[in-house]
């Protein structure tokens, strides 16, 4: 097994690259690099790099593993789901296998769409909180060498993103510490909730993983699993449609307002599907803020003043509506995305870019890849 690791990681059991450590040019973790200067990273003949922060692999080993624990018992999408949405599914599991398994079908794929460098996580499903905290670090493990391994067998088409046993918050931070370190990872996908508690709740603990990301200067790329209770989102695979951006909006909406962002103020945090509702809605919690003294608890500033330092995929299907995310957010903090290979995802990513009126070329060149290679710290 190959891995993509840190500068200067010593470890004698990973073979790595000399060209991977040498393109890094520093020999300083993550946690004491400076920030990565704020310019376009480019290809040999000069194109900004395309750059995907919103796509998924699915590992057949967990899959194969976890099977006889009957997960879909434990998931909000198959859950609160009818016979055909679970029947549309399942058809869609079998066509898109490939797409989710096969590098090499993936990445026919990415040139097809344009793209040259996918950040590669996780398919949703398995960042496993249901099981016991020692199998769900042994599952998290199992992800993330697979990840590194793609990441250093393709080192120029693909970065990692793993998985962290959140129902334990000091595995979770161990396994944070081994993803970064270790593997070299440049973030962790993480669930909006755990077993339905807010990431926020304090039986879980996670204040300490906060802290230990906003120290080693990775991105969290929160990604929702369905609405925890979707018992009135059963029909027109509403769980998804309306319940994905509904789970992502009241997860930041604790972040917010429980002082996560306001305690850990250099936090990156990428939200999926354009922010879900709260990115455009969000005159309404300052407003809150304002007028009642239960909405102050935990923050002085108004909430949107928080919100803007999240940032923001492309997956809005409406060129104005992107517009509108980039108005309010900046260009510097929105971010292509696709969420291959599901169906519902941006099939044409650069296109719909290049399409928002009024945006200019330097600011489309930041959105298709500049902020996600700073983010990423990818360079050229």
């Amino acid at each position: 097994m190959m891995f993509t690791c840190m500068p200067g990681c010593n470890e004698p059991t990973h073979r790595h690259r000399p060209s991977l450590l040498a393109r890094t040019g520093s020999t300083k973790t993550a946690a004491k690099a400076k920030p990565a200067a704020a310019k376009i990273v480019r290809d040999r003949k000069g194109r900004s790099l395309r750059i995907d922060l919103h796509c998924h692999y699915l590992n057949p080993a967990i899959a194969t593993r976890v099977a006889a624990l009957n997960p879909n018992q434990y998931e909000a999408s198959v859950i609160f789901a009818n016979a055909l949405t679970r029947e549309v599914n399942v058809k869609q599991a079998k066509d898109r296998g490939p797409m989710l398994t096969s590098i090499e079908v993936r990445l026919k794929d990415m040139d097809r769409m344009g793209i040259d460098i996918q950040a590669v996580c996780p398919a949703p499903n398995q960042c496993i909180y249901w099981s016991e905290p020692g199998l769900g670090r042994e599952l998290a493990r199992t992800a993330n060498e697979r990840l590194a391994e793609i990441a250093a067998t393709w080192p120029d088409r693909f970065v990692a993103m793993g998985t962290v046993p959140l129902q334990n918050a000091d595995m979770a931070v161990a396994e944070l510490e081994y993803c970064v370190k270790k593997l070299g990872m440049r973030g962790v996908e993480i669930l909006p909730n755990v077993n339905g508690k807010d990431l926020t709740d304090q039986s879980l603990g996670l204040e300490k993983f906060f802290a230990k990301a906003q120290e080693l200067d990775i991105v969290i790329f929160m990604h929702p699993l369905g609405f925890t209770q979707g018992d009135r989102l059963m029909d027109h695979y509403f769980n998804n449609v309306i319940g994905n951006p509904l789970e992502t909006t009241v997860a930041t909406s604790h972040l917010i307002f429980d002082g996560v962002m306001d305690r850990n103020p250099k936090l990156k945090v990428v939200l999926p599907h354009a922010g879900g509702y709260l990115a455009h809605y969000w005159a309404r919690m300052d407003h809150a803020h304002r007028a009642r003294p239960d909405c102050r608890v935990s923050i002085k500033k108004p909430p949107s003043s928080y919100l803007k330092k999240f940032y923001f995929d492309t997956i809005t299907f409406d060129t104005q509506m992107l517009r509108h995310l980039i108005d309010k957010y900046g260009a510097d903090h929105v971010v292509l995305g696709t969420d291959y290979p599901f169906d519902m995802g941006e099939d044409h990513p650069v296109k719909l870019i290049e399409s928002v009126p009024r945006l200019s070329r330097a600011d489309k060149d930041r959105i298709m890849g500049g902020n996600a290679a700073r983010l990423l710290k990818i360079k050229r």
